[in-house]
This record gives C-alpha cells, structure tokens and sequence, in this order.
C-alpha cells in the first residue's frame, strides 16, 4: 500500500537531525529483515519505509515460496508479519519517503520529507522497479492478471492462456517456467530478433506449449474484474488485433531505485548498487541489501537473506568503531 509520511517520534523538517545508530531506507523483506537483526543487536534502528510499505512483495497477491508457510501467505500480510516481529525487538518505522542522502561524512544525513537524520551506520534496501508497459489497462490489472514476477505468481494460471511481453533472457526463461502451469504460452517482442542467449531461444523453439508473436507491441489490455484479453499491434504491417487470455506477464527490465545514491557509490554494470559478500558498500559503513542490489534473484527469501547478512556486518561495523 502507497504511504505518506505520518510523523512519530524523532525530528521534523527544521529541526536538528535526529541521531540514529542504524537507519534502514526500505520497508520490503530486505529492510524489514535488517530492522530484525539489528534491534536484536540493540542497535534502535529506525526504519524509513518509502512509498510502499512492505515493497513489492506487498503487491503479490499470495506468496507460496517464503519458507514456513505451506498454505501460502498475502504479500502485505507478510509484510506486516515482518514489522510487528521488527517492532518488538525494539525497531521503529517511520512512514516517510529519503529525498537526500548525504554520504560524504560520517555520521551520514539522510533527510526524508517528514523529517532529517544521523546515521552512524546506513542499510539501503530501497528495491528495484519493474519497468511498465505504460498502457491502457496495466495499472488497473496488476495484481488481477498483470504480473512482473512469473516465479511468484506463474502457479495461480494453471491452465490458463498468458502472454509474456519481452525478449531479454528474463523473459524467455519466465516463459519456459510458466509452462509448468499454463496451458498456452505466447512470446510478444517488439523487434524480429530476441536479445536473449542463443541456448534460451532454442528451448523456447522447441516447447510445445509456447508460441512467438514478433515484431508485435501490446497496445491496451482488457477487462473488467480481471485481464480478459490483449490488444496489440504488428509493427511492420500495422495491423491491430486482439488476443484473447487470461494473464500478461511483462519482463522489460527492472530500474534499481539508486538515484539518491547518483555519484555516491559503486554501481554494477547493470547499474546496482554494488557490494562485497558483507553486503558493504564502496563507502565504508553504508550497506545494500535486496533488490537494489541483486540485479538476479530478485525474490523474498533472498531479500531477506541479504537483509539479515546487511544488518550483521553493520553490528561488527559499529563494535570495531
């Protein structure tokens, strides 16, 4: 759920900062899992949840591969799980959004639009954002037939026909993946060439169950209550159609939410932020965990893994100071 900032204790805009052992910038299962281990540490961390409280994996309707819940479980439900639990040890949340982050001396400032602090340590698990399709029916269908995350929702189509819309590897190997479930796979890529390994797009040539559409955009798509169908476009002949299915799964790329950070720290080629098996950063005392900085894995447990690593290396950090 999208959050504004609804001040708790600590600093308002204008006053001095507050002074904090270990501020966490990201409430998903990377940040929620660092506050854990770090108030189990004593440290008082202070969470800063962003724009989405529980991040992306709040938006999932069930999460079914988060060790320890057979049945399944909501994503906002986990996420409310990995608060209160947080919580109890002693961290506390703070419903706001960064809009600086001053790295150039310790104690770090971080300033938020509910209020300013000083860090002596930092844990940044500000996530990564699929990148949209920007069209009609998108928004209103995510979560409702509109996926960015076969592994996480690819079992709720069994049996059902879904498209894929991309032609990366993440793509073809999401496709690949959902044939376990789907009855029919269609490919949609823009251009007539994937940009996928060669060893990916002879697997998919040789699936039954998937078919490719190239050269073709997805223009709208439809329905009511949940996805019902797919308008798109033939990009050479210009001729529009409409597919009729049941889910659209798009994998045009994640953007790694690191612009606060522009020319502060080290990004990988993929343009994540890039840390060592500590998940320390370039800058000593600044730490990454999750999304932000795996531009690979990209799923709950190991968000949380990375989070509980973070938060770790943060404890020794602070100690050998």
């Amino acid at each position: 759920m999208n959050l504004s900032f609804t001040p708790k204790s600590g600093g308002t805009t204008g006053s001095k900062p507050e002074k904090v052992k270990v501020l966490i910038l990201g409430s998903g299962p990377a940040g929620f899992s660092a506050a854990l281990y770090a108030a189990r540490a004593e440290l008082a961390p202070v969470v800063v949840t962003g724009t989405t409280l529980g991040g992306q994996a709040a938006l999932t309707h069930t999460i079914e591969n988060y060790p320890g819940f057979p049945e399944g479980i909501g994503g906002s439900q986990l996420g409310d799980l990995f608060q209160k639990q947080a919580e109890r040890f002693g961290a506390r949340v703070v419903f706001g959004t960064a809009t600086l982050v001053d790295l150039s001396k310790r104690p770090f400032l971080v300033k938020t639009d509910g209020g300013d602090f000083e860090a002596d340590a930092l844990i940044l698990a500000t996530g990564a954002s699929p990148n949209k399709l920007e069209i009609p029916g998108e928004d209103l269908h995510t979560g409702k037939g509109v996926s960015y995350c076969a592994t996480c929702d690819g079992f709720f189509f069994k049996e059902k026909k879904v498209v894929v819309i991309g032609g990366g590897d993440s793509a073809l190997e999401e496709a690949i993946f959902l044939t376990r479930f789907a009855s029919s796979v269609t490919i949609i890529h823009r251009r007539d060439e994937f940009r996928a390994g060669a060893i990916l797009q002879n697997r998919i040539r040789q699936e039954p169950k998937i078919r490719l559409e190239m050269n073709t955009i997805p223009l709208a798509i439809l329905g009511t209550d949940k996805v019902e169908g797919l308008m798109v476009k033939n990009v050479k002949s210009g001729v529009e159609s409409k597919m009729d299915l049941d889910g659209v799964f798009v994998f045009i790329g994640h953007t790694p939410n690191v612009e606060l950070f522009s020319g502060q720290l080290a990004l990988d080629d993929h343009g994540y932020l890039k840390v060592d098996a500590r998940m320390q950063t370039n800058v000593p005392g600044v730490f990454a965990a999750g999304e932000v900085a795996d531009p690979y894995n990209r799923q709950v447990v190991t968000s949380a893994g990375m989070g509980a690593a973070a938060a770790i290396q943060a404890t020794h950090f602070l100690q050998d100071q």
